[in-house]
C-alpha cells in the first residue's frame, strides 16, 4: 500500500509523462491534463473575478496559453503551479477592466441534499452554512491575502509555490497568510457571536 508521499510522486511522474506527450502534439495527453485541472482552475479564478462567464473565458485563455507554450514548460515546477500562475495573471488583468459581480453565481449548480432523512438534511444544511461563512469571510480579505489563502488551503500549494504563482518573495506570502488567517479568525468569531446572540433573542 502506497503512502501519501509515494502517491504524490506517482502523480508527478504521470503528469510529466503526459506533458512530454503533449509537447509532441499528443491531443489525448493534452485533454487529460485539461480534465485533471479545469475544475480546480475554474474554482480559483471564479473566486477572484466573481463572474461565471469571465471565469470561463479566463480559464480557456489560460489553457490556450499553456499549451501554446508547452514546449517551454520548466519541469522543476508542477503543471498546476504554472497553470495557476497564468490564470492568476489573466484574472488580475481582467479585474482591472471589469466590475466584479458579488453574487454567488454557482448557487444554482449546487446539488440537492442527499436522501438521508431529517438528520442528514440538518447536517447538510449546517455544513453548507459553515462553508458559506468561511468563504464569505475569505471574500472579505484583500486580493493578495485571499489569493494566498485559497492557494494554500484549497489547492495545497506550498509557500514557495504560491510565491511562484504570485511573483512574490516566499516571506511575503507567509506574511499574507498570517494576516489572512488572523482576519479570518476575527471575522468567523464575530459571525459565531452574532449567531449566538440571535439564538438567545429567539
Amino acid at each position: 500500500m502506497s503512502t501519501p508521499g509515494q502517491q504524490d510522486n506517482i502523480e508527478v511522474v504521470k503528469e510529466r509523462a503526459l506533458i512530454k506527450q503533449a509537447q509532441k502534439g499528443d491531443a489525448t495527453a493534452a485533454r487529460q491534463l485539461v480534465e485533471s485541472h479545469q475544475q480546480r482552475l475554474f474554482a480559483f479564478v471564479w473566486r477572484l473575478v466573481r463572474n461565471w462567464h469571465e471565469a470561463e473565458e479566463i480559464c480557456q485563455e489560460a489553457f490556450l496559453r499553456a499549451f501554446s507554450n508547452i514546449e517551454r514548460f520548466d519541469e522543476s515546477f508542477r503543471f498546476s503551479t504554472w497553470l495557476f500562475t497564468i490564470g492568476y495573471r489573466l484574472s488580475l488583468n481582467r479585474m482591472r477592466k471589469i466590475t466584479p459581480i458579488a453574487t454567488d453565481l454557482d448557487a444554482n449548480r449546487l446539488s440537492a441534499p442527499p436522501d438521508g432523512g431529517p438528520e442528514m438534511v440538518a447536517q447538510t444544511e449546517e455544513g453548507a452554512k459553515l462553508k458559506r461563512l468561511v468563504w464569505d469571510a475569505v471574500d472579505q480579505l484583500n486580493g493578495t491575502q485571499k489569493t494566498a489563502v485559497m492557494l494554500y488551503y484549497r489547492e495545497g500549494l506550498s509557500c514557495q509555490e504560491i510565491a511562484d504563482v504570485m511573483e512574490l518573495p516566499a516571506a511575503t506570502v507567509k506574511s499574507h497568510l498570517h494576516r489572512g488567517r488572523a482576519k479570518l479568525r476575527e471575522m468567523l468569531a464575530e459571525a459565531a457571536e452574532a449567531d449566538w446572540q440571535s439564538l438567545r433573542l429567539a
